[in-house]
């Protein structure tokens, strides 16, 4: 794939990031109706072709409220931007931002510093909730209903785009690496309940926010789905035999069960440890793990 390639399917053209869309670019997606035309995921990619290689924009969507998913919002002022109730307070003001990622107060500076950089942040005050179901009618046919699926933040969103049968997943991104859900504002359980959910939805082609990038056809998909389900459980279950020994959460997260053991870095320290977190709390829940004092063991 070439650098920014776009790809038009019927009423929708994947914009293509940097590398395929990966991390820190992403694909964003552009909507044109017969009335009016949504941007989808303002990404490092758009703002690298500017604006003024784009269609004039009417509005802009939010599938969730992360760094990399509007890096080119600052260029579409003076178009609505819409979002997911739940992941609203991140666009509202920068603390609301911070929030979402659970930045401890001592880090708040770098980080910021950090986001509005790279990522070019700014808060949009006039942003517009939406909620599951919401469907977005773009004149002659063209539609996007918002898919509520949580898990990777508390508002993520799945759009299916109509008529092209497009389903655009958003961080639900199928790659090998697997499900993220390493910030305050993810859920394990719900990250699940959202992969379920998606597997029912009938689509004609697949569209990722990272890496992926263009699934055609539901037998393609439904194979990639399986593998990224899997990483779930593979995590589980290697964490359960670590902690057959009493192990501390600073042991867990230098072990490394989501990224590689030689992988580094306070934000992979922090997701590792949010991640490990929701794992234990289950396993706890379930009566197969135990904490005392610091420690965690495997129970039986």
């Amino acid at each position: 794939m070439t650098e920014l390639e776009d790809r038009r399917i019927g009423a929708a053209t994947i914009l293509f990031g940097a590398g395929g869309g990966k991390y820190p670019d992403n694909n964003a997606l552009l909507i044109e109706g017969a009335e009016s035309t949504m941007l989808v995921d303002p990404s490092l990619g758009v703002r690298a072709r500017g604006r003024s290689a784009l269609p004039a924009v009417d509005l802009v969507l939010l599938s969730h409220c992360h760094e990399d998913h509007t890096a080119a919002l600052p260029l579409f002022r003076d178009a609505p931007v819409y979002v997911h109730e739940e992941d609203l307070p991140g666009l509202l003001d920068f603390e609301g931002f911070l929030s979402i990622f659970g930045v401890e107060p001592e880090r708040h500076g770098e980080y910021g510093h950090f986001l509005k950089t790279t990522f070019f942040y700014e808060p949009r005050p006039d942003a517009v909730p939406f909620r599951d179901g919401d469907l977005f009618d773009l004149g002659g046919g063209v539609s996007v209903r918002a898919i509520h699926t949580p898990g990777h933040t508390r508002g993520h969103c799945a759009l299916l785009i109509e008529p092209a049968g497009v389903l655009f997943l958003g961080d639900i991104d199928l790659t090998g690496f697997g499900p993220y859900y390493g910030d305050a504002w993810s859920d394990l359980e719900a990250f699940e309940r959202s992969l379920e959910l998606v597997r029912d939805i009938e689509a004609r082609h697949y569209v990722t926010g990272h890496h992926i990038g263009l699934l055609p056809g539901r037998e393609a998909f439904l194979a990639r789905l399986d593998r990224y389900v899997a990483r779930i459980a593979d995590r589980e279950r290697r964490l359960l035999e670590y902690v057959r020994e009493p192990r501390t959460m600073d042991d867990i997260v230098a072990h490394r069960f989501v990224y590689r053991p030689h992988d580094e870095g306070d934000g992979i320290a922090k997701a590792e440890r949010w991640s490990m977190q929701l794992h234990l709390d289950r396993l706890k829940r379930a009566g197969r793990v135990e904490c005392s004092g610091a420690t965690y063991r495997a129970v039986g």
